[in-house]
């Protein structure tokens, strides 16, 4: 049951795009597009989970081992930016056109703040492993949720009618903020 709790406060009442503004970057840079938001929804999902795991085992068995817990930040930023360039080699080979599709977005994964927010919250929580690994992919999933709903709103907003002075980012930043107090909606569930 706390599996499923957690699920679904992090897609939904808390999700970290919406709720505790983390991803805000790639959140609006890579949303023009839903074909692009689900590639970004997948490796966001990726580096998230694989850093939680990664951080989670340096934080337990190595910083708080050898008691030099104040390295955290600093060790959890090499082993994100290590990932997202594991990340970048393989799509390059893989999916190319993703890869081109993302652009310069894929290397933001590595100062996007909701990945390394969520690795400290799993430390901050206390979560053991297996929790901290539902929490990320939770988190996620929220976070490519957001993205992908996002998307195809602004999709649709391409097709209709804005006046001139809220085309481009302010009708992007209206829309974001009314989709975050739709999220709000969901703050009663757990």
């Amino acid at each position: 049951m706390d599996y499923l709790l957690i699920f679904i406060a992090a897609v939904f009442v808390n999700n970290i795009v919406l709720a505790q503004f983390l991803g805000i970057c790639p959140f609006l840079g890579v949303s023009r597009k839903v074909e692009t938001a689900v590639g970004m929804t997948a490796a966001v999902t990726f580096v998230m989970t694989v850093a939680t795991i990664v951080t989670f085992l340096v934080q337990k068995y190595l910083l708080e081992r050898l008691g030099v817990g104040f390295l955290q930040t600093i060790s959890f930023i090499l082993i994100i930016a290590a990932l997202v360039q594991m990340v970048e080699i393989i799509l390059k080979k893989v999916s190319p056109a993703l890869y081109q599709a993302l652009g310069v977005f894929l290397p933001l994964i590595t100062t996007n703040c909701a990945v390394l927010g969520v690795a400290l919250m799993v430390i901050a929580k206390d979560y053991d492993l297996l929790k901290s690994v539902v929490f990320a992919i939770s988190s996620a999933l929220g976070f490519g949720l957001a993205l992908i709903v996002f998307s195809g709103i602004r999709e649709q907003l391409e097709l209709t009618h804005i006046p001139k002075s809220l085309q481009g980012t302010p009708i992007a930043l209206i829309t974001a903020g009314i989709l975050a107090m739709a999220f709000m909606g969901f703050s009663g569930i757990v």
